[in-house]
């Protein structure tokens, strides 16, 4: 966990531990925001709650910053952060499945989970059927191996995609944020207020 376990200021075997209470609060401030509603979740795509879109872009410019900072101090190497490998055709197809359940069923992965801890059934509906999609996935891995490998496009990132450098690309995000946090807002003001 950086930037103290690479720093020697805790062990590494503080790794899971660490991991085990950010993932509590992680879940507490995903539960008070109020992601284990899937009609809340719904709202960013009906436009009249647009929570989620503020939480999770809040989140990103973070720790887009965050880690820019720490790299900058010399707390953590930057170019050292684990990058998924990006396969564009499977990546592209994978997001817009996942998109799809998600306006389906009102949840992601994450707040299924979140909803399903708190007794909620149609998150425990939910996660039956990812477990469902993943098994579904890995017996028929065989025969799209090929289109999922294709397309290969490295451990890439974002502002390398687009050629610009880390600092000017959280820049134009964090002005990007700011224009969509606004304009969300007047559309919020324009629409009926739900209750839960």
């Amino acid at each position: 966990m950086g930037p103290l376990i690479p720093n020697e200021i805790i062990s590494p075997e503080w790794n899971h531990v660490f991991a085990v209470l950010i993932g509590i609060a992680f879940g507490i401030v995903m539960e008070s925001s109020g992601f284990s509603s899937s009609r809340k979740i719904m709202g960013s795509f009906y436009g009249y709650d647009f929570t989620m879109i503020r939480v999770f872009m809040t989140a990103a410019i973070t720790s887009l910053i965050g880690v820019l900072y720490m790299d900058y101090f010399g707390w953590i190497d930057r170019t050292e952060l684990f990058v998924v490998p990006t396969y564009l055709g499977a990546t592209i197809t994978g997001g817009a499945l996942m998109g799809l359940g998600f306006l389906a069923a009102g949840f992601c992965p994450g707040t299924s989970f979140l909803a399903a801890a708190i007794g909620k059934v149609d998150g425990m509906v939910f996660i039956g059927g990812a477990f469902l999609g993943i098994l579904f996935f890995g017996e028929i891995f065989p025969l799209i191996s090929d289109f999922y490998y294709a397309n290969y496009l490295g451990h890439i990132t974002v502002e390398e995609s687009l050629g610009i450098a880390p600092d000017w690309f959280a820049l134009i995000f964090a002005v990007i944020a700011v224009v969509v946090f606004y304009v969300l807002s007047i559309i919020r003001k324009s629409v009926e207020k739900v209750k839960y």
